[in-house]
């Protein structure tokens, strides 16, 4: 499965969730997460989209830890079967 149908996928559950899941263009910071996961009580998390077997990038790594001090929660997914479990560990934090 190509990374853009697993994305998609996302998008539709963050929206059935009530929530929205805009692409995060970061000009001059690369390396951040593709997408901001927005779901309703202010719960926030950050999602890292990548084919099926992928890994991130050094970079990208770099930054998932620094949101990760700051206190956020950041997830790569690279199967669909995994929205469920990410969503739901941002709406329980």
């Amino acid at each position: 499965m190509r990374e853009i149908l697993i994305e998609r996928k996302l998008i539709a559950a963050v929206k059935k969730r009530g929530g929205i899941c805009p692409k995060w263009v970061c000009p001059g910071c690369d390396g951040m997460p593709d997408r901001i996961v927005l779901l309703p009580e202010m719960k926030i998390g950050f999602v890292e989209v990548k084919a099926p077997s992928e890994q991130p990038r050094p970079l990208q790594l770099a930054r998932h830890r620094v949101l990760q001090k700051l206190g956020f929660r950041v997830f790569v997914l690279d199967d669909p079967q995994q929205i469920g479990g990410i969503l739901d560990e941002i709406q329980s934090a």
